[in-house]
């Protein structure tokens, strides 16, 4: 397991004004997270927990309220100039619609070469080079190059993404629902795609993703969002077997079980999510909790300790077992 901590946030916060009002969306609200070198830490939530706003925070594609993000030694949240532009080589991303995030009118060695131009990266022979390596390392066909992304397979334009981060050989890459787009059965080569680079050119990631068995299968380790706050993180194996939050095994309990002999409790939440411009005191989840007690209205649970490496923010972690009992 990688050791060396890559990125670090620390009380991240990025709010959103609401037009024509005093409120406040606050979707990103007081996140504290660190990324190891060479790791895969997946981020999984429901629609609207802030997950994608955090990816896009720590490589600075949205200016963050407050907090820090250090990256290398470098705080990404108050870096401006030559510093930021430095810093970026090494932070891409790849969006959840390939065709949404490439320029129709463009060709895909023109896409995929924009950030060699952008940094003015080694003379116009050697980016042709870069650029046809690239698409022949994510699988693209050899015409690819001279070719539209309207031309291409959903999963084929996901490649273009992907070598379009790629080429300036990043060190940190936010993957922000890289295969939700996609067939299920084209899913399965994205992500053994990713893993494969991830080997090959010692890539860390942030896997963005509401599919919990995606997440198990390619992260190392897990963190779950609830409500611009991260509830629970740890080794992928333990927050999947033994989860300590009630949100967590919530979501657990909505993944297909593959033994039906042995099937899942379902833990069925009730309501929506609450509003983030004003979330509910104390514990954000309690609203919709099975264990919520009094207490969980009046002070809100810290990030604490539960195993090696594994947290959770519950009053109530030590009961959490009653909820994943098989029916």
């Amino acid at each position: 397991m990688p050791s060396e901590e890559l990125l670090v946030a620390s009380d991240l916060q990025t709010h959103f004004p609401v037009r024509g009002e005093a409120a406040v969306v606050r979707a990103v609200d007081g996140v504290d997270l660190s990324i190891k070198q060479g790791e895969t830490l997946g981020l999984v939530g429901e629609s609207g927990c802030g997950k994608s706003t955090l990816g896009r925070s720590l490589v600075r594609l949205v200016d963050p309220t407050a907090g820090s993000v250090v990256f290398d030694g470098v705080d990404l949240a108050s870096a401006r100039g030559g510093t930021l532009k430095a810093a970026r080589r090494d932070l891409q991303i790849v969006f959840q619609d390939p065709m949404g995030s490439l320029n129709p009118r463009q060709r895909v060695g023109s896409l995929v070469r924009a950030g060699l131009d952008i940094h003015r990266v080694g003379g116009k022979s050697e980016r042709r080079a870069v650029v046809r390596e690239m698409l022949e390392r994510v699988g693209l066909p050899d015409d690819a190059e001279q070719r539209f992304a309207h031309e291409f397979s959903g999963g084929q334009r996901q490649r273009i993404g992907i070598a379009r981060a790629l080429v300036l050989r990043p060190r940190f890459i936010v993957a922000d629902e890289p295969v939700s787009a996609l067939d299920v059965s084209v899913q399965s080569q994205i992500l053994n795609l990713l893993v494969a680079l991830k080997r090959e050119l010692g890539l860390t990631y942030l896997f963005i993703s509401h599919d919990l068995a995606a997440v198990s299968y390619i992260s190392d380790r897990i963190a779950v969002m609830y409500l611009g706050k991260v509830v629970e993180i740890g080794p992928a194996r333990d927050v999947v077997e033994r989860p300590r939050h009630p949100y967590t095994v919530a979501l657990l309990s909505a993944v297909p079980e593959l033994d039906p002999d042995r099937p899942r409790r379902r833990v069925v939440l009730k309501g929506d999510i609450p509003s983030p411009t004003s979330p509910p005191s104390g514990c954000r989840f309690r609203t919709r909790c099975p264990l919520a007690q009094d207490v969980c209205a009046e002070v809100e649970p810290p990030l604490a300790l539960q195993g090696d490496g594994h947290r959770a923010a519950c009053h109530f972690s030590s009961e959490v077992d009653a909820l994943t009992a098989r029916a």
